[in-house]
């Protein structure tokens, strides 16, 4: 496995696991936080997968890292307070991604953990 696809495979395993794994305390917001964070793992295992078929393609990296932007902006919109602002800061981080630029990927990667403890602090 290459370096790139294997910075990509942490960072997607990461945070499918953190998604998953959300704690949701609050029976009314449980609701909301399975399904944010059902939606969260699903765009981020298509930008995943996207990236496992070319990891080192630059315009593979931008296309799907806007894609996956878009997707959890979108999401962001359907939540408010917290768990829109999580799903916000998860977005810019798929941004810093769309000029292809590779290096971001190991930056996006560190960030992970923060993108986790927003969605699990949104959710309890």
């Amino acid at each position: 496995m290459t370096p790139p696809r294997r910075r990509l495979a942490v960072a997607a395993a990461t945070l499918t696991l953190a998604v998953l794994s959300t704690a949701c305390g609050a029976i009314g917001q449980a609701v909301d936080c399975n399904t944010a964070a059902s939606e969260a793992s699903k765009i981020a295992t298509e930008w995943s997968s996207a990236m496992a078929t070319s990891a080192t393609d630059k315009e593979a990296l931008g296309k799907a890292s806007k894609t996956a932007a878009d997707k959890t902006k979108e999401l962001a919109s359907k939540y408010d307070g917290d768990v829109a602002a999580a799903l916000n800061d998860m977005a810019a981080g798929f941004e810093t991604m769309e000029k292809g630029d590779l290096s971001s990927v190991a930056e996006f990667s560190g960030k992970m953990n923060g993108f986790t403890s927003k969605i699990t602090a949104a959710c309890s």
